[in-house]
């Protein structure tokens, strides 16, 4: 049985007191759903003050990426070690905006991938295609190239800690909305896909998130889907309220 995973990426935002507050409030909203598993993802410098916080509570938290080396002379990186120490047990890896903007390569997530899984860290590993990318009709090769890129050299048994979270960069920001059928025709194409690259059993019980205008009012429609195991939530996420009630979808 997957259980349903609920993640908010909070991006560029939050001070120490506003990642604070908010987390605070989730607590008590969220401490009597159950059968999902809930995770916040602050920016690097409220890591550990989220933690502390969340401490004896369901709620996990994520960091937003990180870097593959272990430590040396890397300015302005943060490796998945000093990531554990300071309280994290998920982090994201190839988000949309990290390929975008940064130039995040199917190399580099898969090196990153493999540092965070020998740090002993819960992997969410992004793909999506772009609009253009759609457009064009190459959905299924750009994830599939993502998909086998990101896990090249990873085994069965490292697949296991690995969340994949599928978000349609077409889907944020411009105006146009995935449908649930779209979602979950990608969807049962990565798992699919998982299953010619390991087997039925792991893709059976590989999670796989949707990612992309995820809000109280579409999430059950989203949960509904065969494949769709949870939310990578973004401007939802950074409201109390909202991402409470995207949590607590299945009550």
């Amino acid at each position: 049985m997957r259980i349903p995973l609920i993640a908010g990426n909070w991006k560029l935002f939050k001070t120490l007191d506003e990642a604070l507050d908010l987390v605070n409030q989730l607590k008590v909203l969220v401490k009597d759903i159950k059968k999902v598993e809930v995770v916040v993802a602050p920016v690097f410098t409220a890591i550990a003050t989220v933690s502390k916080a969340v401490k004896g509570t369901p709620i996990q938290v994520s960091a937003q990426d990180c870097y593959w080396e272990e430590e040396g002379a890397f300015t302005g990186e943060v490796s998945p070690k000093l990531l554990k120490d300071a309280g994290c047990t998920h982090v994201i890896i190839g988000h949309s905006e990290r390929r975008q903007y940064f130039a995040e390569t199917n190399d580099t997530v898969n090196k990153k991938t493999k540092a965070a899984l020998a740090a002993g860290l819960t992997v969410l590993l992004c793909v999506g295609e772009t609009l253009s990318e759609r457009e064009s009709g190459s959905t299924f090769e750009v994830i599939e190239s993502q998909v086998r890129g990101g896990l090249s050299g990873i085994s069965s048994d490292d697949l296991k800690p690995i969340v994949i979270a599928y978000e349609p960069v077409w889907a944020i920001g411009t105006g146009k909305t995935a449908t649930e059928q779209q979602a979950q025709e990608v969807h049962a194409f990565i798992r699919k896909l998982l299953s010619e690259m390991y087997s039925k059993k792991i893709a059976s019980s590989t999670r796989i998130l949707y990612g992309g205008s995820v809000k109280p009012d579409n999430i059950k429609g989203l949960m509904a889907q065969v494949d769709i195991d949870g939310a990578l939530v973004g401007g939802a996420s950074l409201k109390a309220d909202s991402f409470a009630g995207i949590v607590g979808f299945n009550n």
